[in-house]
This record gives structure tokens, C-alpha cells and sequence, in this order.
């Protein structure tokens, strides 16, 4: 990279860390569940307008966009971070902070690593950089639980084929995510007559019958030639301690790394289902998420692929110091993987304990984010025909 864009970022980053930190607790504190981030989403959009970003808009999916150098017909980089977190609260959010340590639900998961990208993105608005291939900045929607990847989805419906690469940022530093975990994920709703638990004994119980079900899923061998697992997420139903159960429910989910492996579990589902459907068992079915595993790519994709991934674990090496683990995970990258389009997911805040309340981030490590996801769409610009562009490489 030229040095005097290594000054630039350098610069940006130390005058804008203060920035950075209020940003990630002002983003922290709002709702933002899966189907319900307009409040974030809009927070976002006024940020980046503020922060003289043009042309930012809503999409149909709720995802906020700004698009930086787009023009007709070019190819882009999208460069996204998701704005739901997994939990269900549309009250304020609480957030703690104990020294350089900040804790709170969703604090990592995804809101510090929309911080890198609402920062990166203001970055390019303030120095506006000419570049070879135009940037979609996103923060988008349904990311998390039974979101679906709804934002990415439409994304890659809208953009999909103009896309030479897809950036998520997602969970935490040193972790680069270059393969897909697949997903299905059901909703099993178990119906009897039900009755009263002392005149009625005897009577068929929803509860019974679905904890019947959950122990049959649980006996299910998996299958060993990649990992592939499976997870009853949550039960309930019921009326009261005194009524047999009319109704109960479950969510179930399969995952693996291979498309085979997922087909061969759901199948052992749909045996499951359909025996005790045989018995008598009055049971639905609704499949409520689909995560795909990673598509078949051509030569040219799957040489961009290894370039991306090559790149971008040098970069996080290079600009974090921390030694970089390829590692598979279900992402908003499962999308534009299965789609032949090459992808990577990378982390760009110190922390742990995602999806808990306890979530925790190192403040001070919010510079080396900054810092990465700059010095990686930098390094990232190259001509159609694959040349490093002068200025904006490794």
C-alpha cells in the first residue's frame, strides 16, 4: 500500500478511536432482534449520512446500503455487518463497562464489528479514494436465529451477479471463516384432545409425545465423514400444572459442513416424523431456516476464492500479530458460498461468549479492527483482469 494511505488510515484511526468507542455503546444499547432492526438500521443510515456517506438507502429487506463508487454495470466488493443480535429484547439493552472491558448481549456478536464497518465506510465518504472496483458498505438484516440471512438474500439478489467478492465481518479477531456450515432448521408442533389431569388421566398429552419425539431425534447416529450435528433448540407448551397438555412444540436443527451429510439427517428426520405420524402422533411440520453449505464454483471462482482467503488471513496476520485460524461457521458468507461467489468472514474485535448476556469486547482493540478492515479493502483492489492495482496492494 502507498504510504501515504498507510499515514491516512493511521491517522483516521487514532483521531476517530474515542468516535469509535461511543459509537459501539451508543449501537449496543439498541433493540435490534431478527425481523425488528428498523431502529438500528436507522440509526445507521442517519450515522453514515451525518458522516457525509451519499446515496445511502433502505432496501426492501431493510438492509441499509451505501454505495460507494457504484457505478453501472461495474463489478463491486461488498463489505457487510449484520444488525440483529440473537436476543428477543425490544427494550433497551444493558450494557456494562469495567475498565477497558465492555459486556452486554450482542455487544460483539455483531455490533462492535458494525462499528469497523460503519467506521471503514465513513473513512472512504471522508477521503474518497479512487478506486478500480466500487464497495457496497452494508449493515444487514436476518443474520441471526430464524432471520434466515433474509439481507444477504436480497442482497444477493440485487447484486449477485455484478459481485466479484463477498467481506462479512463477524465474531472475532484472528478468525477468518472460509468454508460454510449448512443449516435446516424445523419447527415440529405436536396437537392431542387434551383435558383435565385428573378427570381426563390417561388421555394422550402433548408434552409426553413430543418429549417421545425428542428422545427418537436423539438416538440418531450422524453421519462421521464431516462433522455434522443436530440440536433440539427449545420446547414448550402446555396450560397448566392441572391440564393434560393439548399442545407443545419444538425447534429443531440439523448442521454440517458437507451437503450430503445435511441431506442424509434430514432424511432420518423425515423417517422419524413419518413413523410416529404412523402411530397416530398428530404432528406439523414447518421448516423455518435453510442455510445452504457452499456451492460448486468454476476454476476462475474457486482461484479468486483461495486469493481471498490468502489475503485476507495475511492482513489480519499482519495488521492484529495474531496467528490466523481458518475455520468453518454459519455466516451471512453461506449465501454468496453457495452461489459460486467467492466469500470470507473475519472477526475484528478482541472478545468472547457470543450469543450469552456476559458477551464481552476489549475497547482497545477496536484500533486494530479499524485498522483491518481498511488495510483489507485496500488490498483487495484489483482489475477485472486479476492485476493488483497500483497503490492498493499487500
Amino acid at each position: 500500500m502507498e504510504a501515504v494511505w498507510e499515514e491516512k488510515i493511521r491517522n483516521y484511526v487514532e483521531e476517530h478511536a474515542p468516535e469509535a468507542e461511543r459509537l459501539l455503546k451508543e449501537l449496543a444499547v439498541i433493540p435490534a432482534p431478527s425481523g425488528k432492526e428498523k431502529r438500528r438500521g436507522d440509526f445507521c443510515r442517519k450515522w453514515l449520512e451525518a458522516h457525509g456517506a451519499e446515496g445511502v438507502y433502505e432496501d426492501s429487506a431493510g438492509n441499509i446500503i451505501y454505495p460507494y463508487q457504484v457505478r453501472h454495470r461495474s463489478r463491486l466488493t461488498l463489505c457487510m455487518a449484520h444488525l440483529d443480535v440473537v436476543f428477543p429484547d425490544e427494550d433497551r439493552l444493558v450494557i456494562r463497562q469495567n475498565g477497558h472491558l465492555l459486556t452486554g448481549p450482542g455487544v460483539g456478536d455483531d455490533t462492535a464489528n458494525l462499528v469497523s464497518l460503519l467506521m471503514a465506510a465513513a473513512f472512504f465518504a471522508r477521503e474518497k479514494p479512487e478506486l478500480q472496483m466500487g464497495i457496497l458498505f452494508v449493515a444487514d438484516t436476518g443474520e441471526e436465529g430464524l432471520g434466515n440471512l433474509k439481507g444477504c438474500r436480497q442482497l444477493m439478489k440485487d447484486f449477485g451477479n455484478r459481485l466479484a467478492r463477498v467481506i462479512s465481518l463477524d465474531l472475532y479477531l484472528g478468525q477468518c471463516f472460509n468454508r460454510c456450515v449448512g443449516s435446516l432448521r424445523y419447527e415440529v408442533t405436536v396437537r392431542t384432545e387434551g383435558g383435565h389431569s385428573f378427570s381426563a388421566f390417561g388421555s394422550p398429552s402433548a408434552v409426553h409425545q413430543i418429549s417421545r419425539l425428542v428422545c427418537a431425534l436423539y438416538e440418531q447416529q450422524v453421519p462421521e465423514r464431516a462433522q455434522t450435528t443436530y440440536n433440539v433448540g427449545t420446547i414448550e407448551g402446555g396450560t397448566s400444572v392441572n391440564t393434560i397438555a393439548q399442545e407443545a412444540r419444538i425447534l429443531y436443527e440439523i448442521r454440517s459442513v458437507d451437503a450430503g451429510c445435511m441431506e442424509e439427517m434430514r432424511q432420518m428426520f423425515e423417517d422419524t416424523v413419518r413413523k410416529f405420524s404412523a402411530e397416530g402422533m398428530r404432528l406439523q411440520i414447518h421448516q423455518v431456516g435453510e442455510r445452504p453449505c457452499a456451492g460448486q464454483m468454476d476454476e476462475a471462482a474457486r482461484s479468486a476464492q483461495d486469493k481471498l482467503v490468502e489475503t485476507a488471513a495475511k492482513v489480519i496476520g499482519r495488521i492484529s500479530g495474531l496467528a490466523v485460524s481458518l475455520e468453518a461457521a454459519s455466516t451471512d458468507a453461506n449465501i454468496p458460498l453457495s452461489l459460486g461467489i467467492p466469500a470470507v468472514t473475519l472477526g475484528t474485535i478482541v472478545g468472547g461468549k457470543a450469543h450469552t448476556r456476559e458477551e464481552w469486547v476489549d475497547l482497545d482493540s477496536q484500533r486494530t479492527g479499524m485498522k483491518l478492515v481498511l488495510h483489507l479493502l485496500f488490498a483487495l483492489q484489483k482489475t477485472e483482469q486479476g492485476r493488483e492495482t497500483a497503490g492498493f496492494f499487500v
